[in-house]
């Protein structure tokens, strides 16, 4: 049976590190350490980039053996995206993987006025991310370590409930690590990138 919906709304800002970086601010942050995970995101989108082209992503993310839906949308109220969320059983998440998708009616209910049927969606792939998150200054900060298709990569992400005081921790803690400002695409730009080399 499934949880009742939660929706959220996520400031975030993210920055691609190097691995060197990377292992440089694990043991910066090391006294702040909360949380370790291993995590999987199933990505799902239509033919036509019907999501990517609204501004949003689809995608399952699998901790243990919990299975979350995350259907993100820009924020229509401030900044940030808006994230809904429902859970679904590992038999549903198998479905969902041979395209047999059976959305929850809380995402549905988001989808529809944007013209997406859940059978306009097909799965994507996986992503699989090594994460460690840190409570700091007010903020998580969160170092990911990803890996899909043949790819690999390192991110610095900062979230936050107040825009303008993440963003100055976050600048802080590039300019206090002599970290360059990378762009940098969410994890389901990257992934669908990667498949364009594959």
């Amino acid at each position: 049976m499934r949880n009742k919906m939660s929706t959220e709304i996520e400031i975030e800002f993210k920055n691609l590190l190097t691995q060197k970086e990377y292992e440089h601010l694990k043991q910066i942050f090391i006294d702040y350490h909360q949380y370790h995970v291993t995590q999987i995101n199933y990505y799902f989108e239509t033919p036509q980039w019907d999501l990517k082209s609204n501004g949003g992503a689809l995608r399952v993310r699998s901790i243990a053996h919990h299975h979350t839906v995350t259907l993100k949308l820009p924020n229509l109220a401030g900044p940030g995206l808006l994230e809904v969320h429902a859970d679904i059983s590992h038999e549903e998440l198998s479905r969902w993987k041979e395209n047999n998708i059976s959305l929850p009616n809380e995402i549905i209910q988001y989808l529809s006025p944007l013209g997406i049927k859940q059978n306009d969606l097909q799965f994507g792939g996986a992503l699989k991310t090594i994460r460690d998150e840190f409570h700091y200054r007010d903020s998580l900060v969160v170092l990911d370590h990803s890996f899909y298709h043949h790819s690999e990569d390192f991110e610095l992400e900062l979230e936050t409930t107040n825009e303008q005081q993440g963003k100055r921790v976050f600048q802080q803690i590039l300019s206090e690590n002599h970290i360059p400002i990378r762009p940098t695409p969410n994890k389901v730009a990257r992934f669908y990138e990667s498949l364009r080399t594959i």
